[in-house]
């Protein structure tokens, strides 16, 4: 028997797919200064959405960079619950924009192997997993008879998540009191496959630095200085060689110290997720083979376990032809995914550490380490709110709620300020996919699971509104 949930959101789908088509046209790149304007028009189109959906109360709030989005709708009644939707309405930049198969900002719909595909950039991340709430809502509204919500739902959308959110944690001190809430929902992630419904339970953290090696004062001549000086793209090349060991570990001393091991149930519940490598390795990651950490699955170590990436080199002459010189500099750009209780903070130590213990005699070491950074976060795998989502999804799904699998996301985001602040547990409730080429030329969104992800958020809020029973 189909749900009143679903009836609603498959009878209004239009109004989901008209407002990402209007939606995801505004370019709303936070990385660019250029396109300022651009993420001030989302968010001036998302509050204007809100308002249209109901929200009493929607509020545009100003920050030193981009504008971020907030909105309520309270609940009737006495005691219910508050739940805090967090995502963002900017987006990362085109390029290559070469590689688009359609205009990256002229949403296309394309018929694909599992169903009708969305295509812009945005589409997914994160203004599809934001735009299915819209629907939820009001198809909640209908299914349950309500003139409000059965909880209070709040929505704090931010624009500058793809610029590593460097105002947000001043703007959630600063808004705290109007941010108070029972439970964080974050619709930023996504499920493991179309047919495998399924829950996020943590997100790594992550750090970054750039590494400068300087040797001579000036570019020397190769051939009447070579051999007799330190060349930094030699000592730089070396010391980035030596960032691993030979079973894929990070090298910096105290990197791993406090590191949380995952449990043999964390280990089970991730061996669930159906996982095919080959067709992995062919598909999203587009890789010859795997690499990484040895005694752990691709699965462990994309989601679990904390990395160390090169993310760039540079120095010397690139141009065409030759310049026979020894360089002055060389460069380096490394960032660190993180895991349960590593702090960001802690890296810049280390890797200064084993910069200075690992160049040779003639080259000097410069490390940058910006502030801030990205702590790990983690939902509580046992918690009622937990339980909540497992059948508001399982609802969705057609499935039992035990049958919804654990996943982890192996990107990062503020989730962790988000807890920090407000002290609430955490859910994720995202409709993206591993293949939805997320950041890459072509991004797409699975138009069905936007809207199973619009019927759990639907059903998310009579499933929280019953705890408080």
């Amino acid at each position: 028997m189909t749900s009143p949930e679903r009836a609603f959101v498959s009878a209004h789908l239009d109004d989901l797919h008209g407002d990402l088509d209007a939606w995801l046209r505004i370019p709303s790149i936070s990385a660019d200064p250029a396109h300022a304007p651009d993420v001030a028009a989302s968010a001036e189109w998302l509050a204007e959405a809100l308002r249209r959906t109901g929200f009493p109360t929607v509020e545009i709030w100003p920050t030193p960079g981009a504008p971020a989005v907030f909105a309520e709708w309270p609940c009737a009644d006495t005691g219910a619950p508050v739940a805090l939707v967090y995502g963002h309405h900017d987006v990362q930049p085109v390029d290559p924009p070469e590689l688009w198969e359609h205009p990256p900002f002229e949403p296309t719909v394309v018929e694909g192997p599992d169903g009708p595909e969305l295509h812009a950039r945005g589409a997914i991340d994160d203004k599809g997993n934001v735009a299915f709430h819209l629907l939820g809502i009001r198809a909640h509204l209908a299914a349950t008879g309500r003139n409000t919500p059965a909880v209070t739902v709040k929505l704090l959308i931010e624009g500058e998540e793809e610029s590593g959110s460097p105002h947000f944690p001043a703007l959630l001190q600063e808004r705290r009191d109007r941010l108070a809430c029972d439970v964080v929902v974050v619709s930023d992630t996504g499920m493991a496959a179309p047919d495998v419904p399924s829950a996020v339970t943590a997100m790594r953290g992550l750090a970054d630095a750039e590494i400068t090696l300087r040797g001579p004062a000036v570019d020397l001549h190769s051939g009447s200085f070579g051999g007799a000086v330190p060349n930094p793209l030699h000592a730089l090349a070396e010391l980035l060689a030596k960032l691993h060991d030979d079973s894929g570990r990070v090298t910096l001393p105290g990197f791993y110290d406090k590191v949380r091991a995952l449990t043999d149930r964390e280990r089970a519940l991730m061996s669930r997720v159906p996982f095919d490598e080959q067709a992995w390795l062919a598909g999203p990651a587009a890789s010859r083979a795997t690499y990484g950490e040895a005694g752990y699955s691709t699965l462990e170590r994309t989601g679990a376990r904390p990395t160390a990436e090169v993310n760039g080199m540079w120095g010397g002459y690139t141009g065409p032809g030759h310049k026979t010189i020894i360089p002055a500099e060389a460069h380096a750009k490394v960032t660190f995914r993180l895991v349960s209780d590593q702090r960001p903070e802690d890296v810049g130590p280390q890797l200064r550490a084993w910069v200075e213990a690992n160049v040779p005699d003639g080259i000097v070491a410069e490390v940058h380490t910006p502030p801030g950074g990205v702590s790990p976060c983690a939902s509580d795998l046992d918690s009622p709110a937990m339980d909540a989502l497992l059948r508001a999804i399982g609802q969705a799904f057609d499935t039992d709620p035990a049958d919804v699998l654990f996943t982890r996301e192996g990107g990062s985001g503020p989730e962790a300020d988000l807890v920090e602040v407000l002290g609430a547990p955490l859910l994720f409730l995202g409709a993206g996919l591993p293949t939805d080429r997320i950041h890459s030329p072509n991004e797409r969104v699975l138009l069905p699971m936007l809207h199973r992800g619009a019927e759990a958020a639907a059903h998310l809020w009579r499933e929280l509104a019953a705890l408080a029973r």
